[in-house]
């Protein structure tokens, strides 16, 4: 089976050892995405335009995959606070509300204190990619 890395740039994937992607067969796997803007390495301190930071670097990511947000049949959100999910809900039904991939929603903490959210995700490549 072939497999693929994709990676952001981002210095964490080299530093820890993975891949913000990795594309097996018509698989593909997004990490744990964060709000980081990779390539200003800033985060924002607000919850909501982190979560859609996230969704903009995994659709970079599922793009160089060749596939969609559409694609996505999983995805789990981890939040270090719940508090901080209701202020997302816009964000994620923007992005998710027509694909309705099956989710899991996941308080815990995060390596970094600025982070509020974390999304991964794994979609499927359409057999017409």
């Amino acid at each position: 089976m072939q497999r693929r890395l994709i990676s952001s740039g981002s210095p964490f994937e080299a530093t820890m050892g993975y891949s913000r992607a990795v594309v097996s067969g018509d698989w593909v796997m997004v990490s744990g995405t964060t709000g980081f803007d990779y390539e200003r390495m800033t985060i924002s301190d607000d919850v909501a335009e982190q979560a859609e930071q996230c969704f903009r670097n995994i659709a970079k990511a599922l793009g160089e995959a060749g596939a969609t947000l559409a694609d996505v049949v999983r995805v789990r959100y981890i939040f270090p606070r719940a508090e901080d999910f209701e202020p997302c809900l816009p964000v994620l039904g923007r992005h998710f509300g027509e694909v309705r991939p099956a989710a899991t929603l996941i308080v815990a903490g995060l390596v970094d204190k600025r982070m509020k959210i974390e999304i991964e995700v794994t979609a499927r490549l359409s057999t017409a990619a």
